[in-house]
């Protein structure tokens, strides 16, 4: 997706322009993959804003917040445009734009700069700059100047902590860039901000710490709650997750190692999620609350958590294309907006997939590190790779952890996938069916298809999509 600026090459010949058609509408199937701001206003808005349609004259689009924040405009504080689910195009895309959006939403800007985050592409920092300005309109700083501001939003209008703490909790170099940045992006003070929080926002803020962080985690239309969590229960790991709860109402719980600490979340299983249609919001949230040892750790863990619970995938994309095929047809109409979860943890799941739930629980029990304060039955991290390379060095195991604690397999958000894909072939033992179900899972691919499995070309990108919708009918030959 394009700025504004290469507008009128596409529309020259048809005086039409389909994201205008989307704002008239207000059709939230597209929050998030693209943003729309008003000249004679200032302000940049979500596709399905609620206020009156500006003239077309007026607009202006953006691919990115960023870059409309970039642009001089700011948040609406009407529908909230920074609080959209992620542009689904970052899940699919394998190339180097893709790659580095994971990473930023990831955190790696805020934790090791842009030549961190070129490092990790195998890019220099000028190409990445140049190839994230010319498609997006904003490059690595700003985009992550961006999610920063969001996060200082959040914590601003949901926690008591100190507006000093927030400010280096949401990744700010100082207090001055912090105040600066909310002013430009909110026309607002930090404080101001806090004192416009509604009653019911103010309520929450005042829980107390054992309540945790209380977040809404955002997703585009709809979302077949149900099977996400029946699969967490299937393979919950006692020790570092739970699920508990009459099905429809349940609550999952785990626990996560995070780059400045370690965290706990509870994410519950919101009824009524499965609404479909446009409209103002079509979708909806999951409700969560997060407690962390250290709060620059927030945005990394929700992001995490969108990965786990696949929250930025476009259902309707997906259920379009798979819908089409008469095989499939059926099962999608019977559950619109199955989704393909992912991991908060991708090493760890590559691990699980190889050695299964009863095994990992040893793992956890033998190895894994005690949480200074336990919660409940959450007592453990699951052990990192390097631990588990030197305690148990042998077998598929052994090499398979060795090769996650050396880096000869990467498995974070920038991963080039097929390079993941044929280091995972080199570790001895590691059959094909988990290596794609590390690529699935672990890396977020879309579009796996199992070994020896005769999937039609139809289906691509989703083929991830299209497998879940037959296993969720009975079909487990697949």
């Amino acid at each position: 997706m394009r700025d504004e600026d290469t507008r009128d090459e596409d529309t020259e010949h048809t005086g039409e322009d389909p994201r205008y058609e989307a704002v008239r509408s207000r059709d939230g199937r597209f929050d998030g993959a693209f943003f729309f701001a008003v000249e004679t206003t200032g302000i940049y808005c979500r596709p399905s804003c609620p206020a009156v349609t500006p003239k077309r004259a007026n607009v202006r689009f953006f691919a990115t917040a960023a870059a409309a924040q970039g642009s001089g405009f700011r948040a609406c504080r009407r529908c909230r445009p920074d609080a959209v689910p992620g542009s689904a195009e970052w899940n699919v895309r394998a190339d180097v734009v893709g790659r580095a959006m994971r990473l930023i939403a990831d955190g790696v800007v805020d934790r090791e700069g842009v030549a961190g985050l070129a490092g990790r592409l195998g890019y220099s920092a000028r190409q990445v700059q140049r190839q994230l300005t010319a498609e997006l309109g904003a490059g690595p700083v700003a985009l992550a100047r961006a999610q920063r501001a969001h996060t200082a939003r959040v914590l601003v209008q949901t926690t008591d902590l100190p507006i000093t703490e927030i400010a280096f909790a949401s990744g700010f170099a100082s207090v001055r860039q912090f105040n600066d940045t909310v002013r430009a992006v909110y026309a607002s003070t930090p404080t101001e901000l806090r004192a416009a929080t509604p009653k019911n926002g103010r309520a929450r803020r005042t829980a107390t710490p054992d309540a945790g962080i209380p977040l809404r985690l955002a997703h585009r239309g709809p979302y077949q709650a149900g099977p996400v969590f029946d699969l967490l229960e299937r393979e919950a790991v006692p020790g570092i997750e739970e699920v508990g709860g009459p099905p429809g109402a349940r609550t999952y719980r785990r626990t996560l190692r995070l780059p400045y600490g370690t965290g706990i979340v509870a994410v519950d299983e919101r009824p009524g999620t499965a609404r479909t249609g446009s409209g103002a919001h079509p979708g909806g949230w999951l409700d969560a609350r997060l407690h962390l040892t250290d709060p620059r750790d927030l945005t990394t863990a929700v992001q995490r958590l969108r990965r786990q619970f696949d929250l930025d995938a476009d259902p309707y994309a997906v259920d379009e294309r798979l819908g089409a095929d008469p095989v499939l047809a059926p099962l999608v109409a019977a559950r619109p907006g199955l989704r393909s979860p992912g991991t908060a943890d991708p090493e760890e799941l590559a691990i699980r997939a190889l050695v299964g739930r009863a095994e990992a629980e040893r793992l956890v029990r033998r190895y894994g590190k005690a949480l200074d304060a336990p919660c409940g039955s959450l007592t453990h991290l699951f052990p990192e790779p390097a631990v588990l390379a030197d305690a148990e060095p042998g077998g598929t195991l052994g090499a398979l952890t060795a090769a996650l604690a050396d880096h000869a397999v990467r498995l974070d958000p920038g991963a080039d996938r097929d390079d993941a894909q044929d280091a995972l072939r080199a570790v001895p033992g590691l059959d094909t069916r988990t290596i794609a179900e590390i690529r699935t899972r672990a890396l977020g691919d879309p579009d796996v298809a199992p070994p020896g499995a005769d999937l039609p070309d139809s289906w691509r990108p989703w083929r991830s999509y299209a497998l879940n919708h037959l296993r969720a009918a009975g079909k487990r030959e697949f």
